[in-house]
């Protein structure tokens, strides 16, 4: 029966040279048409000067050159690069205390890890309203505030306080999603090294740093990493809590939010905003390196 199947199976390879490909090619086709042409596209665009209806000409670096002295860049970058900073250790860290806490099996544990999870599929317009509404002068955070006294604080109206705030939501909307990704990195830590730890008298923070952070390692190196890209390439939830234009006087642009309001509309400068998100997708190409290459330096 089985020696009967092979020349079957090699009958048909000859007979249908290209059958491969035939199953392969709607999936080509999507990758093509979605990614490697916007891709291809933003990366010529961004060496010309073209508009949104007008094809541009090459103009070399010129884009690149502008960049250098457009102070609206510079904002950006430093927005995006203080985001990397203030969510990325708390998006490591935060969800895998998290994990440590529902993994127990204990009565209504369900819930709690349900609830976790619900912003995660929460539209991140829905939930940067919800939180505009909070957190604006006349809200429920600032109500709670001035009735113990405090104030109200502008939480929407100052730079600083506003990067923070959308910081905030992006750590509380990301921690139910990398949550997940710890508990199945948990679930492969064998019981038997916290109970040999425990018999030689570790506590539960000489476990959890001595059996716990060595064995999911790789899995915060991961977390790491696609947090970092994530949050250097932040859009929406800036944009839904300062607006389209920023925040005040444009202080809270990131690079991405720059790359859409000088890329759209009818004098949209297609050439300078691609030559925008060339630098943000060297960045965050970096980013990946870094890092990987942090991984392996502590594993040798």
């Amino acid at each position: 029966m089985a020696s009967s199947a092979v020349p079957r199976v090699s009958r048909v390879r000859r007979q249908l040279p290209f059958s491969p490909w035939l199953f392969a090619a709607p999936g080509l086709l999507i990758i093509g048409a979605f990614i490697l042409y916007p891709f291809v596209s933003t990366l010529v665009n961004a060496f010309t000067d073209r508009r949104t209806l007008i094809p541009g000409e090459f103009v070399g670096l010129a884009n690149f050159r502008e960049l250098l002295g457009d102070d609206m860049f510079w904002i950006g970058l430093r927005n995006s690069t203080l985001y990397v900073v203030g969510v990325v250790p708390a998006l490591v860290v935060l969800p895998l205390l998290l994990a440590l806490l529902v993994q127990k099996n204990i009565p209504g544990i369900t819930f709690f890890r349900s609830a976790f999870y619900t912003p995660v599929v929460a539209s991140i317009v829905v939930v940067g309203l919800i939180w505009v509404w909070l957190l604006d002068e006349r809200g429920l955070v600032n109500s709670l505030l001035e009735t113990i006294g405090v104030g109200r604080v502008g939480f929407l109206s100052d730079q600083w306080l506003l990067l923070l705030s959308a910081m905030a939501v992006t750590v509380w909307k990301g921690l139910g999603y990398y949550m997940i990704i710890y508990l199945a990195a948990l679930a492969n830590v064998p019981r038997e090294l916290h109970e040999a730890a425990a018999v030689d008298g570790a506590g539960a923070i000489r476990r959890f740093l001595t059996v716990t952070v060595p064995a999911v390692r790789s899995t915060m190196v991961l977390v790491g990493a696609l947090s970092s890209v994530a949050a250097f390439k932040v859009f929406s939830e800036v944009y839904l809590m300062a607006g389209p234009s920023g925040g005040p006087a444009g202080e809270d642009t990131t690079l991405v939010m720059l790359v859409q309001r000088t890329g759209t509309g009818l004098t949209g400068r297609v050439g300078y905003a691609s030559a925008i998100s060339v630098v943000v997708f060297v960045v965050t190409v970096a980013l990946m390196l870094l890092v990987l290459r942090a991984d392996r330096k502590d594993e040798s």
